[in-house]
């Protein structure tokens, strides 16, 4: 459907009128943030009220919330996402009329070719997270970086923004090579899990995407030495500056005397080619990200950061919105919101939860897509396990039909104690019934759980807690 081919990879200079189809997705609103910020004409339309498009209506874009032919309006270029379908009249009407159309990954990839030192931060966990906390030190820092998130940044209160410096901070999505329309300067390597199969189809595609991905960068990869598939992606990759970081002595960047302070948020002394650099503390949570600290600083230092700079950053920095986003206590019950949507995800986000010292630990998970469920079944069943109390709602099954025949209840049938409540209002209700003082609610998956979560908020705002 994309009709953009190499010959018009300068399209962006020839064109000021953008319509974006679907402008609430979160790949969507950043780039349309960052060219309305550089002086283009935007509108946009979708199918959802969501914080997306509040944010997209306060910045002067108009956004209709139907898809219709005629939003379309003077647009010199249509911007859409894989995920809308191709007989989006929206989609059609601008074919119909030879007006360009362009997938939101290869615009991505024509804006990063604007920056000199772009950072593609990549990998089946922790992007977000990761581009999130490098993106707020280097604007802590006055590096006036442009940003790309697939997540809110708290300190800007958007998912993108326009910098003035030659410096681009991205979030670099592998689902369906999306990323292999970027010009970084530098590739990060995260981790590699076997994940979008649907796609991929074996993991050693998934490697071979993000060898492909390495083999982009200009100057760097920074790769995460902890990580075997990691490696496996970089085997290979010549003229380019490998910068390793891991949790053991040998990598270039690595933590040591690590310390989980309040039972999860790490503490540690940060060295660089075997020498002390800094000391961390870190404001988000998890032995995870650890991890996803130390590729920060790696790609922070490369732009130029002092290790105060990057020691301030990683403690200032809180979370990026849906990643272990507190909403806040009420009546003595936390809650929490995260986008985990993946076995490994909800493992790592469960474990940084129950060593935070909460009575318990509530889990209420909304599967994405059937094939996602069907996939993942097991891993779903074993990763929600660790959780006091298991709550599933409809999995949101997006543009997919259940070919698979999968439900919630497959899940919760063999989770002790769980229970599937089919939409948010029962849960909100149930919780407010139930929760105890000391607990935390903790909404998980990858669509629109996190309404569920500020109707559970509002739910206990309402109610008498009991105390346990």
């Amino acid at each position: 459907m994309d009709n953009i081919n190499m010959d018009n990879t300068d399209i962006l200079r020839r064109v000021k009128r953008l319509h974006f189809v679907g402008i609430g997705g979160s790949g969507m609103s950043p780039l349309a943030e960052i060219l309305h910020s550089r002086g283009y004409i935007i509108t946009g339309s979708d199918v959802n009220q969501s914080d997306n498009v509040e944010r997209m209506r306060s910045l002067g874009i108009p956004v209709t919330l139907t898809q219709q032919e005629q939003n379309v309006g003077q647009a010199e270029l249509v911007v859409y996402t894989a995920a809308i379908n191709p007989e989006n009249p929206e989609l059609v009407w601008a074919t119909d009329n030879g007006i360009p159309l362009i997938e939101r990954g290869k615009l991505l990839g024509l804006i990063t070719q604007e920056y000199a030192r772009t950072i593609g931060v990549a990998g089946t966990h922790g992007k977000t997270t990761t581009t999130s906390m490098l993106a707020q030190l280097l604007l802590q820092g006055e590096f006036d970086p442009s940003v790309f998130i697939g997540g809110r940044l708290p300190l800007i209160n958007a998912n993108g923004r326009a910098g003035s410096s030659d410096i681009m901070v991205c979030e670099a999505c592998e689902y369906q090579d999306h990323y292999l329309s970027m010009t970084p300067a530098v590739s990060v390597i995260l981790n590699i899990d076997a994940d979008h199969l649907d796609y991929f189809g074996t993991l050693a595609n998934v490697i071979n995407s993000f060898h492909r991905f390495a083999g982009l960068a200009s100057n760097t990869v920074i790769v995460n030495a902890d990580d075997a598939n990691s490696l496996k992606a970089v085997e290979g990759i010549a003229d380019r500056q490998i910068i390793t970081f891991g949790l053991k002595e040998g990598c270039d960047w690595y933590a040591k005397d690590i310390k989980l302070i309040n039972g999860s948020y790490g503490e540690y002394d940060l060295y660089y080619k075997g020498e002390k650099y800094s000391h961390i503390r870190l404001g988000v949570p998890g032995m995870h990200n650890v991890l996803n600290s130390l590729a920060a600083a790696a790609a922070a230092h490369w732009c130029g950061a002092n290790a105060e700079q990057i020691a301030f950053g990683l403690q200032s920095f809180t979370g990026a919105g849906r990643r272990f986003e507190f909403l806040g206590t009420f009546g003595g019950v936390t809650v929490a919101d995260d986008y985990a949507h993946h076995p490994t995800e909800i493992s790592a986000t469960l474990s940084a939860a129950k060593a935070m010292g909460y009575e318990s630990v509530w889990a209420i998970f909304q599967p994405f897509t059937f094939s996602r469920t069907a996939r993942h079944l097991e891993g779903f069943i074993e990763s929600l396990s660790s959780a006091d109390r298991v709550i599933l709602s409809d999995i949101m099954g997006s543009r997919e039909e259940n070919k698979w025949g999968v439900s919630s209840e497959q899940i919760t049938k063999r989770i002790p104690g769980a229970l599937y409540l089919p939409t948010f209002e029962e849960i909100a209700v149930f919780v407010a019934q139930n929760a105890s003082q000391g607990e935390l609610v903790l909404t998980m998956g990858g669509g629109d759980i996190y309404k569920c979560a500020r109707m559970i908020a509002k739910k206990l705002q309402q109610s008498d807690i009991k105390p346990r």
